[in-house]
């Protein structure tokens, strides 16, 4: 935390299965005191699956936030206790779209809204897949389907709004960018 400012204590809100919320007391540099009400989540993993022929493999699944479904690439919790963040990445790619990767790069880590959770995201870029048999768990995932995007598709998805899924927009850009840098 920036010396400047000081946390001062902190209040349990809610404490669910997945995340947590507080209510943190802090002190500005100039002595003022200010809450600030924060969610507390494990993090999660992001998934780049990408075919030898270019292609991105993504799902279009339905998010209950937002009342709709979304195309976008695999993504999971940091769910398991201690589970080391590839391992995590492993796992989604195989439950939600039966593939395993030969190569899986660590791509950048970004913390998705900073403004009100400590959600860590890790991205990664999977190469050389083979298929394996799917694990899907829940119900959105048991009515999600699989498309395939040509990785050079994704500017135009993204300006015309049939992609707007933040994580995926990051990952198929810095993908692209990998790429083009050889």
């Amino acid at each position: 935390m920036s010396p400047a400012f000081r946390r001062l204590g902190e209040q349990v809100r809610y404490q669910g299965s997945l995340f947590g919320v507080t209510s943190v007391e802090f002190e500005g540099p100039a002595g003022d005191h200010f809450e600030r009400d924060i969610v507390h989540h494990p993090g999660a993993v992001v998934v780049v699956p990408l075919t030898d022929e270019g292609k991105v493999i993504m799902v279009r699944q339905f998010r209950a936030a937002i009342g709709t479904d979304l195309l976008e690439v695999p993504a999971g919790k940091r769910d398991v206790d201690g589970e080391p963040t590839e391992v995590t990445a492993a796992r989604e790619l195989a439950e939600e779209v039966g593939r395993r990767a030969g190569r899986l790069d660590l791509l950048a880590r970004f913390y998705n809204s900073p403004g009100f959770t400590d959600e860590l995201t890790h991205l990664y870029l999977a190469r050389d897949l083979t298929e394996v048999p799917l694990d899907r768990q829940g119900s959105e995932e048991q009515h999600m389907t699989v498309e395939e995007v040509a990785l050079g598709d994704v500017p135009a998805l993204v300006a015309d709004g049939r992609l707007v899924d933040a994580k995926s927009i990051i990952g198929t850009a810095l993908t692209r960018e990998l790429l083009a840098r050889g």
